[in-house]
């Protein structure tokens, strides 16, 4: 059984008919929305996008090796805003090796968390850092700090999930800080490190953390909040600690999934639904992807109530693998790879699957009802492209609190690093 970390606490591991504005691709547009939802086979979501929304940009064709972010935010941008003439699914390539330069340094950045500053604390290898994504038939354009800055300026972003959430959101920081570097504001709010909160005044933009690590809401089966034992999960609640706020934000990526894999018992509607590996006696198993998939529809149902969040986006960034090898975190696992899988080196299977599968149904299904309402709701598919990353966690080069350094980090994601994709992909779509 994989099992995830997640800070200090270290884991066990779905209408209108298609309107203007989602064009599915040609192998998913054989019928009705529920029709292919329920009947074609689960396995086509890997073969092509789930979801290829119409006014997503279209990606320019390569024409020779990209260049990667060596340019300036000038090159980046003229790169993002010429008239580009195909689409493609930015979320399905390869890895390749154009020799790239990092955007920043952890000298360049300061929000890098000790756990994530793989080169303060002596990797000695940088070739991770060279890699480039690249989708299949297209190129996706470097990461412009200035032109994300304008799409946001005035707004709010929330990370809602687990730790891995705060990953995604310091290598944003990272991008942003060579246009503007940030105020930390978090103690106007909360003294917790799970909640943090950075200020842009010279584009009035805020950045925020809320660390809910099942969405829903969690507490320790015995009563408290400790989070040592076997957890409980409330599976019709969202989490009070983002749903209190969300309304107050422009925009909500949500994630979760390397926490599912601990003993869990699971309630609905206030009572015994069942769990997973809890060791009770007379307890239904449940299983852990099926209470995951249940998470994300209570959260993103949550969300879609929200009031006063007109023109914001909702995104789902999907299940983002770990790569222990050789044993778990506990017991020898480790991740000492220096370069990305090819495609035919690895292939989502497993647990990944099993995450994936349960994340693209709901959203799906979200995706549907969103659009129905007047909403708009976005996949960050970051899945199938991390899959083919162990060379990019931190491994041992970090700094663990309470001295945990003999345990290796395979979960999180080196700042900088392969994560700073995610943010190119965001910007694109």
């Amino acid at each position: 059984m994989k099992v995830a970390l997640s800070e200090e606490h270290h884991s066990n591991k779905n209408a209108l008919q298609q309107s203007a504005a989602v064009n599915f691709r040609r192998a998913l547009t054989v019928g009705p929305t529920m029709i292919l939802l329920t009947a074609i086979p689960l396995w086509l979501l890997l073969a092509s996008s789930p979801v290829q929304p119409r006014d997503y940009p279209p990606a320019r064709p390569i024409e020779g090796k990209s260049s990667g972010p060596k340019g300036t935010d000038t090159a980046a941008g003229a790169a993002v805003l010429m008239v580009r003439e195909k689409k493609c699914d930015v979320f399905k390539g390869k890895w390749v090796f154009p020799d790239a330069t990092a955007y920043y340094t952890n000298q360049t950045c300061h929000a890098i968390s000790d756990q994530q500053n793989c080169m303060k604390f002596g990797r000695p290898d940088t070739e991770f850092l060279k890699w480039r994504w690249e989708p299949d038939g297209c190129e996706l354009p470097p990461f412009n700090a200035s032109e994300f800055m304008e799409m946001v300026r005035g707004k709010s972003i929330a990370f809602v999930g687990d730790s891995v959430a705060r990953n995604h959101m310091q290598s944003l920081l990272c991008l942003l800080s060579s246009v503007e570097q940030p105020e930390d504001i978090s103690l106007r709010y909360s003294t917790d490190y799970n909640f943090k909160r950075w200020y842009f005044p010279n584009h009035n933009l805020t950045l925020a953390t809320f660390w809910a690590p099942f969405l829903v809401r969690s507490t320790d089966a015995h009563g408290g909040q400790t989070f040592n034992g076997v957890l409980s999960r409330h599976l019709d609640e969202p989490h009070p600690s983002w749903f209190s706020e969300i309304g107050a934000f422009h925009h909500v990526i949500i994630s979760a999934g390397q926490w599912f894999f601990r003993p869990l018992v699971y309630y609905q509607n206030g009572q015994l639904l069942g769990c997973s590996a809890c060791g009770w006696d007379n307890v239904t198993e449940v299983s852990r992807f099926r209470a995951c998939q249940t998470a994300f529809r209570t959260t993103l149902k949550a969300i879609m109530g929200t009031k006063n969040r007109e023109g914001g986006i909702t995104f789902l960034r999907t299940f983002s693998p770990s790569h222990f090898e050789n044993g778990e975190w506990n017991d020898g696992g480790s991740c000492t790879r220096t370069k990305p899988f090819t495609t035919d080196e690895k292939k989502l299977e497993g647990y990944d699957l099993e995450f994936y599968l349960a994340q693209m149904e709901e959203f799906l299904e979200a995706e549907r009802r969103a659009r129905e309402e007047g909403m708009k709701m976005r996949l960050l598919d970051t899945t199938r492209a991390m899959l083919l990353r162990p060379d990019g966690h931190p491994n041992r080069q970090c700094n663990w609190l309470k001295s945990k350094v003999a345990q290796a980090d395979c979960v999180h994601w080196c700042l900088p690093g392969p994560i700073d994709t995610w943010n190119e992909l965001l910007l694109y779509i």
